[in-house]
């Protein structure tokens, strides 16, 4: 059994005022108030961390920067360990955002470190997360898969749904990554189920997106099509920037893997666009490789192609995007393999 989805990152009065599907134009708007009447340094800890994280889902990095930073030096100038956790979790998950992941890692630790000391259960669980979704952006499955499933575990034994969503959808991630379409599929829509009964909006996009994905991988386009519009509709409800384009990013990967080339690469432009205004360099580079291979079918000179795939490999081994990585050399030997020229008997 679980609760309601909730948000333990709006605390204090911004706990009664915000709920988990709260747009994050409100939630900016409420935090700012929140900071300007704040009476001392943990009121002013808590509406900077609520300021931080809707800045961040709304694409605005450098003021997602200066607010966590400032709930961090309000928090311990409050000798709030707890607070000081969520800080850095908030934080730590920008960086990753931002590409920094060896930085994301760092202050994730801390975070966990910290909530520990501190007896915060729910920022040690939301810092682990963040340390465990962080090595599976990296590919780095090994180290994360027995952590998704105890966070998973977590969830369940406090019912708390929007957490076991987070887990289960990385969990399905990875099956999906190694190829297991069907328990991918089967997470994926069991978090869905999740999302919705437990009246989590956002968590039910991110689910719709992973239902999308594996739906198209098993040759059915149409369907993870409507799925994605479906999801977009949260996004914009919720002002979710950062999902947003990676939703854009998705249906680019499904008209391109249903041969729609054209519109996959008008698609991935739009992501681009949108990855480019937010300064998020991984969905930047992930929208350029989908804009590569689309140009590449519609007949772009394969030299150009191959030129593109370098500097992308070298990008994705900078942030150390495995996966990510794996696909570029992936579609270089394709590519190379069709420009070489034919040998004469």
């Amino acid at each position: 059994m679980y609760v309601k989805a909730f948000a333990p990152e709006y605390q204090g009065e911004l706990g009664s005022e915000l709920s988990v599907n709260s747009s994050y134009e409100d939630v900016r708007a409420t935090a700012d108030r929140a900071l300007s009447r704040a009476g001392g340094a943990a009121e002013r800890a808590r509406a900077a961390l609520a300021l931080a994280e809707a800045s961040r889902r709304l694409g605005r990095v450098d003021d997602a920067g200066d607010a966590w930073r400032q709930s961090y030096r309000s928090a311990r100038a409050a000798g709030e360990t707890g607070a000081m956790a969520w800080a850095l979790w908030s934080g730590g998950t920008l960086a990753r955002q931002c590409g920094a992941l060896p930085l994301a890692r760092r202050l994730l630790a801390h975070s966990v470190e910290l909530a520990a000391a501190g007896g915060d259960r729910l920022a040690h669980g939301y810092a682990l997360a963040g340390l465990a979704e962080t090595g599976r952006i990296q590919g780095d499955y090994a180290s994360v898969a027995a952590l998704h499933e105890e966070l998973l575990a977590q969830g369940r034994a406090h019912g708390e749904a929007r957490h076991m969503v987070w887990a289960m959808t990385g969990i399905a991630q990875m099956h999906r990554n190694r190829g297991a379409h069907a328990k991918a599929l089967e997470l994926f829509e069991e978090s869905v189920r999740i999302a919705t009964e437990a009246d989590d909006a956002r968590g039910r996009a991110w689910s719709l997106r992973g239902v999308a994905d594996v739906l198209s991988l098993r040759g059915e386009p149409d369907r993870a099509l409507e799925l994605l519009s479906e999801a977009e509709g949260v996004c914009r409800a919720m002002d979710l920037a950062s999902a947003l384009a990676y939703n854009h990013k998705m249906r680019g990967n499904v008209l391109y893997r249903a041969g729609r080339y054209a519109a996959a690469r008008e698609t991935y432009a739009v992501a681009l666009e949108e990855f480019t205004a937010m300064r998020e360099p991984r969905g930047t580079a992930l929208a350029r490789l989908g804009l590569v291979k689309c140009r590449a079918r519609l007949g772009r000179d394969p030299e150009a192609t191959l030129a593109e795939l370098d500097v992308l490999e070298a990008d994705f081994g900078r942030m150390g995007l495995r996966q990510a990585r794996d696909a570029v050399v992936a579609f270089r030997a394709e590519t190379a393999a069709v420009s070489a020229p034919a040998v004469s008997a």
